[in-house]
């Protein structure tokens, strides 16, 4: 038996939406699913035993940020990252290279590797395909993710076709230098906003794809309606023995409508970094608790939420512990954020088990956006 496969379980008959099961050695992933980022080996203002009781099934670590602190040797010494942040279910970790384009200093990008300076300390870094996939073989996570490079929304055709045509040769080398059989290497599909790139990224990228694929450079800037518009030229081609795996996308709209689309796993920091400004998402759409009406209002957060925070405080509190800066404020609103998306895609896996995926579509936009769709 592999050790890591997918199975389709439901595919809804009107839709690319569907509904599976990931294995991997750490447990089983229902799809689809959302998948907190824990950037620095957490998720930012929350217990990992609350992540497990809100229905956390895998999370996200940031190959770039640790990286730079502490260091892979050290997370390896510490017995890979499943020990060193105590957590027994899967864990992804991204390839660092839309932190390296998107944060760090860049000197140079070459087809041998890119060379940047830290935004931690400024000292000077040489990434090739291979030494990002030693890195994350030191990391340990169960899914690791090819070094690609992202091209920005706005860039031109040129651009992109370099872009793309640079992360299908970076996916080569990923995939011959990797050799460690308990971590599925997912590879990732560029082109930009380009229909005939990412269609040709696509094609090329499929025989490297064994485990899953990541679709990369979406929700970076775009117009939300451009992105599902890409999204619908490649759901035809896409495998479907997979996971399809759209990066960075978390909010609850996109997650909806990704699903559609034939997506099974996203993830986003949105969740707790509106939490920590503030910003619920509820079931009756998104709350900003530090505003002023919300000063005497004793009611919980979300009538349709049974997670700590919505047991046990109201909107009053809340935005007392927002608008002090007290800790307890963003950490309150984060976990009812990864509890709401964590309901939200399992009602979404219901739907679709049950067949009326388009039913729920339409209910959560009448609820969340207080707006009716086709």
């Amino acid at each position: 038996m592999e050790k890591f496969y997918f199975e389709t379980i439901k595919q809804d008959s009107e839709t690319g939406a569907r509904a599976g099961v990931l294995h991997t050695p750490h447990g089983d992933i229902e799809t689809p699913v959302y998948m907190p980022v824990g950037t620095q080996a957490t998720v930012k203002g929350v217990y990992p035993r609350d992540l497990k009781e809100a229905g956390s099934q895998i999370i996200l670590a940031n190959t770039y940020h640790l990286f730079m602190r502490p260091g892979d040797e050290i997370v390896k010494a510490a017995g890979g990252l499943h020990k060193f942040m105590n957590w027994d279910k899967p864990i992804l970790t991204d390839s660092g290279g839309f932190q390296v384009f998107s944060l760090a200093k860049l000197n140079n990008i070459k087809d041998e590797g890119v060379t940047f300076s830290s935004n931690v300390d400024g000292s000077k870094h040489f990434i090739t395909p291979e030494r990002a996939i030693d890195i994350e073989n030191n990391l340990g996570a169960d899914i690791i993710m090819a070094f690609d490079q992202c091209s920005e929304y706005g860039a031109d055709y040129k651009s992109s076709l370099k872009a793309m045509k640079r992360t299908l040769s970076w996916l080569d080398r990923c995939y011959n230098h990797h050799k460690n059989e308990e971590q599925a290497l997912f590879p990732i599909v560029q082109g930009n906003v380009f229909k005939d790139l990412r269609a040709t990224s696509l094609k090329e990228t499929v025989p490297y794809a064994k485990y899953g694929i990541g679709i990369g450079g979406l929700s970076v800037g775009e117009p939300k309606e451009l992105m599902y518009d890409v999204m619908d030229s490649m759901l035809p081609n896409y495998p479907v023995n997979i996971p399809r795996y759209l990066m960075g996308v978390g909010s609850p709209d996109c997650l909806v409508e990704g699903v559609m689309r034939g997506i099974d796993m996203f993830d986003c920091v949105l969740a707790t970094r509106i939490a920590r400004n503030g910003t619920a998402m509820t079931s009756q759409g998104k709350i900003v608790v530090r505003n002023g009406k919300y000063k005497e209002d004793f009611t919980p957060l979300d009538p349709e939420c049974d997670c700590y925070c919505c047991k046990n405080y109201t909107k009053a509190y809340l935005r007392h512990m927002v608008n002090v800066n007290e800790m307890m404020g963003g950490m309150l609103l984060s976990l009812h954020n990864i509890t709401y998306l964590h309901k939200l895609m399992k009602g979404i896996r219901n739907s679709i088990l049950g067949g009326y995926f388009k039913d729920f579509r339409k209910e959560f936009y009448k609820k969340y956006e207080n707006r009716d769709i086709q």
